[in-house]
């Protein structure tokens, strides 16, 4: 249905405004917060925070929040968003002010750039250190887009989503889908925030929040959780928080260790959990009422060192909600036969 007259013309006169649809303009590169937009801008906090809320009032913009912090972002959908698309794509992209706000907003951006990367430089060699024990990346991300690719997807949520780098492999530069990324560390949101925009990844929206109780609403075709659940003390509740999110027909997407014994992962990384079998993880998914796939495990690459020197195995189980299945009823709970991938070292040259 058509946005009312009346609405049009609060939507028209919210964004009718210089300091209002610069604002504006800026938000469609990505979202920022009130201390972003007050350096850009050049204008008082209270001058900013007062446009702002009369932006969010007209539903022009959208508030959301990661702590002390609060970010602000365009509406992606409906027809008020169309109205203020079609607002921006008509102004000179070369006006001399809209293009020196641009500019600042770079600076903006390398200044956040540099803190996420200041604090992911802390963390890195634990990071890296654990990447080593299994399979590399790429073929771990080749796995995952090989499981996804008999069905389309048109909105995601990263449960999890730490470097964000789920959301630039499933995401990329289309435009199509709506993408939501959660974690409770607004630390590690800053540096998905700045890899996703050195990306050009756009219209992601990125929220602080628990696995155990998401701040989003139900309708997503995809969820994924990703390295998560070997974190959590209640990883079940998290598989079934997920499911609730999805779509009729949505798919769930787990990715985490298989079972080892490398108890530094627990001492010295935070692991809760080491691994999971599969029919722990398939029992959780047909208990939140999905149907699950084959498991996929990707095997580590052969080193030719002694068999006391164990590396980690990435499971992959994929579940669909099994209301739009025509194979509900032949559903059991026996675990189905996992699909291996072998990495060897003459496959990584």
């Amino acid at each position: 249905m058509a946005l009312a007259a009346r609405t049009t013309i609060d939507v028209l006169r919210a964004i009718g405004e210089d300091t209002r649809f610069r604002i504006v303009a800026l938000l469609h590169h990505g979202e920022l917060t009130v201390s972003d937009l007050t350096d850009i801008l050049g204008q008082s906090q209270p001058r900013i925070s007062r446009h702002l809320k009369l932006l969010t009032e007209a539903g022009v913009v959208e508030k959301h929040r990661e702590g002390t912090w609060a970010f602000f972002d365009l509406v992606t959908t409906g027809h008020i968003a169309d109205v203020v698309g079609a607002a921006i794509a008509a102004a000179d992209t070369d006006d001399p002010v809209l293009a020196a706000d641009l500019d600042r907003l770079a600076v903006v951006r390398n200044q956040r750039a540099a803190t996420a990367q200041e604090y992911f430089a802390a963390i890195a060699d634990r990071w890296d250190e654990e990447r080593s024990l299994h399979a590399p990346d790429d073929v771990v991300e080749s796995a995952i887009i090989d499981a996804l690719a008999d069905r389309p997807y048109h909105s995601v949520l990263d449960m999890g989503t730490g470097t964000g780098r789920m959301l630039q492999l499933l995401i990329g530069d289309r435009l199509d889908v709506r993408a939501i990324g959660l974690d409770n560390s607004h630390s590690m949101l800053g540096v998905a925030r700045a890899n996703l925009e050195r990306a050009e990844v756009h219209g992601v929206d990125l929220r602080q929040g628990d696995v155990y109780s998401p701040p989003v609403e139900p309708g997503f075709d995809l969820v994924v959780v990703h390295q998560v659940l070997h974190f959590l003390h209640d990883p079940a509740r998290a598989v079934t928080e997920a499911r609730r999110l999805l779509n009729p027909g949505g798919r769930l997407l787990i990715v985490d260790f298989a079972p080892h014994s490398l108890e530094f992962l627990r001492t010295d990384h935070a692991h809760r959990r080491l691994g999971f079998r599969d029919d722990t993880i398939v029992g959780w998914l047909e208990q939140a009422g999905l149907r699950a796939d084959e498991p996929r495990r990707v095997e580590p690459p052969e080193t030719g060192n002694t068999a006391d020197d164990e590396r980690l195995v990435v499971s992959l189980w994929l579940a669909h909600d099994t209301a739009s299945s025509a194979a509900t009823s032949t559903a059991t709970s026996t675990v189905p036969t996992p699909t291996t991938v072998t990495v060897t070292e003459g496959a990584l040259r």
